[in-house]
């Protein structure tokens, strides 16, 4: 069953009722400010940090479900509706919301007045616009009054929701003609306040949420717009919100303009103030300026257009597949957009009050986003090695805002490091920028610890040699990639959490996973060793050497102790038993070893690579996608952890973890399984499953992280969509794998793995300022051509003064 369509001309997802199964969101922004926005209008907007900087508040849990966001009221005659169905809820004679590239416009009509509501974030701005459009499409005049209302949180969303005592006394107002200003605690320790405006004289307005609402009452009946007059009430403590009150004459078929903007201002200390208690509003007025009136709000939607436009340019992909195309060159690149900004941070599973930016996350989300905007892929790198501790290891997470690590969290999760040379090396390979390598960046943000990055990337490496389990494979400290798989937590406290509580000493248990990152990356750094001898603050060859024989005892001890007889194990408990093997009870076979330990060229010549494949295909492969374990764990075990403490079916517990599923069909790519290779890509790929979503739920236009698994009750369902890895995996998947086109510090490889199905494909692939015109087809001799001359070999040299570069691969 299908709630909307796709429109990839417009890059859009149109969206048919407000009834979909779950709310359907978009992201605006692109910079510093951002907004999440749903299908009928509900979210939040922030500033950097959706903790320490929340401008609108949020329930999470709120009854009905997503309640809240930018609320609209059009009262005509005696008909009350909203421009985005919420939060009145009255049924309407048309309903269309169309979700796009970092724009959402909804589309509804009542009683013959037409609405057009248009959200985006500005190319440039701190700032949410709201367009709103009204359409007299009938002979009769009509009187319209139209109240708007958004709700401030209280700065840090944490604290909003806990300090009542002191939250309750300390909500401020100002009220300058249509603009209404937030500067709660701006008197206090704060430079910035938030502000909410439209550019008509209103004839009412409130600042006090139980003014507007009156008693026992809520957002879907206030009482000011329901007895027809704003209170203008100011706020004093209490809940402060923003409201206006605008009242309108629409002549026969006459159409009227209101722009809303919803924005955030910062100003030096010295300057906070205009006169006593007067907050400087001189750089709200400027930016408002900006966005008086329907050319001007037009004007900016085209810059955002083309920002997007230039951005999805870089890879562009034309075949026979039409949803392949779609996900390719508009969804997947968007999600990996999305991700890259906000990590695990906000979204509406993430609350964007704990988890702050992710050190993994953020590693893995430059996989799929460098090609995009390569130099903010290098701030990133650059901001996520000073959170690094002097050992190699490193904070799991940490805060945009200040960019220091998150002692609340912590680390010793032992696969953090390696996931640093990952981006690293993804970076130089797309950019050519070897310098990266030499830019100082400090331990633990502390000031005079700088060291080169090089030297981060050997500390990352080594901390993993020097942190070996009794097998010889990494130990796992907290845990692994997979959180949940809390080896050293032991914990029978119900109070306690899983991933920061530690009641062995971590010396025992160990991870084939980590292991085979190891071998993945400790190749790639001894790469860039050999490549960049003359960037390495230390003796390369002397690393060299030691890396390359600490490669072999790794392989050799994946071998001797990781691999189960039919596929890889998983791990080694803490008492020294195995995990993932075909002697437990349950947990047979987990899925993240098979793809990795693969990935890194493990028992790929011997044979064990395809039966550790075979294997997955058996236990783990559904009709929805690759389960992560089997079976799944029917009682809570201690030793394991969180993972065992799911209901069967859901999350680590046997769910279909979508992120490394794009690991199986990698591998499936790499030993040449064309066939299989795109069937996992189809399993989870939301434009191949648009048909069943009654049954997937979640939006049908980006990936989410889980899918109910197939000991779960409700097999199929989707959870926790758009802030997940497997956007930067699926991208890295598709592109470089089963498309085939790969980054190296050469040129550009290529080297597809496609089913006999695809007989032709063009791509388009913007490589270090070069264009680069591929033509890919079936033919009987084998063979690349690069500007008509034949060339030995799937590397595509690359060349600083060449601007356009024709390529046909015969395959």
């Amino acid at each position: 069953m299908k709630f909307g369509y796709f429109n990839d001309e417009k890059k859009e997802y149109i969206i048919e009722t407000p009834y979909t199964p779950l709310p359907w969101i978009n992201y605006l922004g692109n910079e510093d400010f951002f907004s999440l926005i749903s299908n009928t209008g509900g979210g939040y907007s922030f500033f950097r940090d959706a903790k320490l900087r929340r401008l609108t508040r949020y329930r999470y849990n709120s009854v009905p479900s997503d309640t809240g966001g930018r609320m609209y009221y059009i009262k005509d005659m005696d008909t009350l509706w909203s421009p985005s169905f919420k939060p009145l809820c009255t049924p309407l004679d048309s309903f269309l919301c169309h979700h796009g590239m970092g724009y959402t416009i909804f589309e509804a009509s009542k009683n013959g007045l037409k609405s057009s509501l248009t959200c985006f974030v500005p190319i440039g701005d701190p700032c949410e616009i709201n367009h709103l459009v009204l359409k007299n499409e009938t002979s009769l005049e009509k009187q319209i009054e139209v109240v708007s209302a958004v709700e401030w949180c209280l700065w840090n969303a944490v604290d909003d929701n806990q300090n009542f005592q002191r939250n309750f006394n300390i909500g401020e107002v100002e009220i300058d003609g249509s603009t209404i200003y937030h500067k709660t605690e701006y008197r206090e320790r704060r430079n910035h306040y938030a502000f909410f405006s439209v550019n008509r004289p209103i004839t009412g307005f409130d600042t006090d949420r139980e003014a507007f609402l009156g008693s026992f009452s809520s957002w879907d009946r206030p009482r000011a717009v329901f007895s027809g007059n704003s209170t203008d009430s100011i706020a004093h403590g209490w809940a402060p919100i923003a409201s206006h009150r605008v009242n309108l004459t629409l002549q026969p078929f006459e159409e009227i303009s209101l722009v809303y903007v919803l924005g955030y201002a910062e100003l030096p200390d010295d300057e906070k103030w205009e006169s006593t208690d007067v907050i400087n509003k001189t750089p709200v007025k400027a930016l408002l300026s900006k966005y008086q009136t329907k050319i001007q709000v037009e004007d900016a939607l085209s810059i955002l257009a083309q920002h997007w436009e230039k951005l999805l340019d870089k890879f562009y992909v034309e075949s026979t597949d039409e949803k392949l195309d779609r996900m390719v060159n508009i969804w997947n690149q968007y999600q990996c957009m999305i991700t890259f900004n906000l990590s695990r941070s906000a979204s509406y599973y993430e609350s964007g009050t704990g988890r702050g930016m992710g050190f993994r996350d953020s590693c893995q989300d430059i996989l799929g986003f460098v090609h995009m905007i390569p130099e903010l892929a290098r701030q990133r790198i650059l901001d996520i090695a000073s959170i690094q501790l002097e050992d190699g290891s490193s904070y799991h997470q940490y805060q945009p805002l200040t960019k220091k690590g998150n002692a609340d969290i912590g680390g010793n999760f032992n696969d953090d490091p390696l996931w640093l040379i990952a981006c690293t090396q993804a970076y130089i390979k797309e950019t050519g920028d070897d310098g990266i390598l030499t830019e100082l960046v400090p331990f633990n943000s502390i000031e005079g610890t700088e060291v080169a990055l090089f030297e981060h990337l050997k500390r990352s490496i080594h901390f993993t040699i020097d942190h070996l389990g009794p097998h010889n494979l990494p130990l796992i400290g907290r845990a692994d990639w997979n959180d949940c798989l809390n080896l050293n937590c032991f914990s029978m406290n119900p109070d306690e959490s899983f991933q920061t509580t530690e009641n062995s000493d971590g010396k025992v248990a160990e991870s084939v996973f980590i292991a085979g990152m190891f071998l993945l990356y400790g190749k790639e750094y001894s790469e860039l060793c050999h490549r960049f001898k003359d960037k390495a603050p230390f003796d390369a060859e002397e690393e060299i050497s030691l890396i390359d024989k600490e490669i072999a005892k790794m392989e050799k001890a994946v071998l001797d102790h990781g691999w189960d007889g039919e596929w890889f194990l998983r791990a080694y408990d803490a008492n020294g038993g195995k995990i993932g093997s075909s002697e437990c009870k349950e947990g047979k076979i987990y899925i993240e070893p098979q793809g990795f330990c693969i990935m890194a060229g493990v028992g790929i010549k011997t044979g064990e690579a395809q039966r550790a494949l075979n294997s997955v295909k058996q236990h783990l492969t559904t009709k929805y996608g690759t389960c992560l374990l089997w079976p799944c764990y029917s009682v809570y075990d201690r030793k394991l952890g969180e993972v065992s403490s799911y209901p069967k079916g859901y999350k680590e517990n046997g769910s279909i973890f979508c992120h490394n599923n794009s690991w199986i069909s990698i591998a499936e790519a790499i030993v040449g399984n064309a066939d299989e290779a795109f069937d996992v890509y189809h399993r989870i790929a939301p434009a191949y499953n648009e048909e069943i979503s009654e049954i997937r739920r979640v939006e049908p236009y980006v990936y989410c992280q889980t899918i109910a698994g197939q000991e779960a009750p409700t097999f199929g369902e989707g959870k926790n969509s758009w802030l997940t890895g497997t956007a930067a995996w699926t991208f890295v998947n598709v592109s470089q794998y089963l498309l085939g086109i790969r980054p190296n510090y050469d040129g550009l490889e290529i080297f597809p793995c496609l089913p006999e199905s695809f007989k032709k494909v063009y791509i388009k692939r913007i490589f270090r300022d070069t264009e680069y015109r591929i033509t890919i087809e079936r033919g009987d001799h084998p063979s690349m051509s690069v500007d008509g001359e034949k060339i030995c070999g799937y590397v595509v040299p690359y060349k600083q003064d060449k601007k356009i570069c024709e390529v046909k691969l015969i395959i």
